[in-house]
């Protein structure tokens, strides 16, 4: 197992946990520094035996992780994770959340009733929170349906600020200000309404 560390970075360094499969570099964890533990010291406990090393494909993908980190407008594809390690349910959720773009969010039960779990807001939550590859994955873009934060790996701190980089707005109650949630329903500031039909059928389009 191979390790590259991004630092600096407003938010501390970054670890990506890397190997090679089928010739080919795939990311098995991204790190996040938390409060008074860095990534450093996270990466020697949970996999001690790792190794520093990159290569252009992780350089590459370390150069765009440092430049969302810094408020640039970057995605980073998908294929550079190896999803299989995560379950088949985990892996929709992580799919779902991965097609919300920079300046859009969604929330937990939004997300469950996209893939068809009604009422699974909790599920998708935990999948969310146990994300193998944060800001690939941009799991900061998934809150609750009060407009609250709910959790994120590196803090709620963090979570906000890349949310205002991404341009999105609170209020004095430190709730989201957003016209609509990505995936179908139109919110207001009165509340979730259902969506007209043809805006249902737009946003479940995306």
């Amino acid at each position: 197992m191979n390790r590259r560390i991004i630092k600096p970075t407003p938010f501390g360094s970054v670890g990506i946990i890397w190997t090679v499969l089928n010739g080919n570099p795939r990311i098995v964890r991204v790190l996040l520094s938390k409060p008074g533990l860095s990534t450093e010291h996270r990466a020697s406990q949970v996999y001690p035996n790792s190794q520093a090393s990159s290569c252009k494909e992780i350089d590459a993908v370390a150069a765009a992780i440092k430049g969302i980190l810094e408020g640039d407008d970057i995605g980073i594809p998908l294929d550079v994770a190896d999803l299989d390690l995560c379950s088949e349910f985990q892996q929709s959720v992580l799919r779902a959340e991965h097609r919300i773009p920079r300046g859009s969010v969604s929330t937990y039960g939004l997300i469950a009733t996209h893939l068809g779990k009604r009422n699974g807001a909790r599920v998708v939550g935990n999948a969310l929170a146990n994300n193998p590859f944060p800001l690939i994955v941009p799991c900061h873009r998934a809150i609750r349906s009060d407009r609250h934060l709910g959790g994120y790996q590196g803090g709620l701190e963090m979570k906000r600020a890349l949310l205002e980089k991404e341009g999105i707005r609170f209020d004095a109650s430190e709730r989201v200000v957003c016209a609509e949630f990505h995936y179908p329903r139109i919110m207001s500031n009165n509340g979730i309404q259902p969506t007209r039909a043809a805006d249902a059928w737009r946003w479940a389009a995306l």
